[in-house]
């Protein structure tokens, strides 16, 4: 398996190409402010040909670039349904100093993509990879994992990436537009926690961390937070 990753923009947004191997088909997960280039350059190297573009939701730090990328290679984004209308209004729900700021760092907006497809229940095929779409709600209503098998790595059954939900020693926020206390604490209960123990967790920010190691260490995955 191929699979390639960089943080862009002002909050560090980890983007990531995934294809079978090189010089193959691949997806591109949370293309977020100023990714394109990147994206660009990462696909020419390595011979890469996108087939979608995958977000694990809909804040504008991973999807700021979404309809550049999938516009230039005229492919889809995929998105959940409850996350859509941020490909075209960022500052949906803020306060006017939270609106202003995004207005401010993205300059002249941002649009829907030319093609916008819902996430299917259960698994999506795409560059001859099975994903898996778990919806995950909580930092956002449409935040979703994308969870990925694989055999390439001693240690790692499955590969998630996990958007904005869970990182290494931490969780995403609720108290942002879409969030939600109670139902981020379901997620992680009924989600995160049950996806198998030799799962390698790619979040949305910082660096990659372990089911295994987050169960251990991450306070926010422990008994007594997770009853609150």
């Amino acid at each position: 398996m191929f699979l390639a990753s960089f943080p862009s923009g002002a909050w560090q947004a980890n983007c990531y190409l995934m294809a079978l191997a090189e010089k193959a088909e691949c997806v591109i997960i949370d293309p977020g402010q100023d990714a394109a280039e990147m994206v660009d350059r990462l696909v020419a190297e390595h011979g890469l040909t996108p087939s979608a573009v995958l977000a694990t939701h809909g804040h504008f730090d991973h999807v700021a670039d979404a309809a550049t990328v999938a516009d230039r290679y005229g492919v889809p984004v995929y998105i959940d349904p409850a996350d859509r209308h941020l490909l075209a209004d960022p500052a949906a729900g803020l306060d006017i100093g939270g609106a202003a700021m995004i207005r401010q760092l993205i300059g002249s907006g941002m649009a829907e993509p030319d093609d916008v497809r819902a996430y299917p229940d259960g698994t999506l095929p795409v560059a001859g990879i099975e994903i898996s779409v778990l919806p995950a709600p909580g930092h956002t209503a449409g935040s979703v994992l994308l969870s990925v098998p694989t055999r390439e790595h001693p240690g790692v059954d499955r590969i998630v990436f996990s958007g904005d939900v869970v990182f290494a020693g931490s969780v995403g926020r609720t108290d942002l537009p879409g969030g939600d206390q109670s139902t981020m604490l379901r997620s992680l209960r009924e989600v995160v926690l049950a996806l198998p123990e030799r799962t390698a967790l790619l979040p949305g920010h910082g660096p990659q961390t372990s089911l295994a190691n987050e169960r251990l260490h991450n306070p926010y995955l422990q008994p007594d937070f997770l009853r609150n």
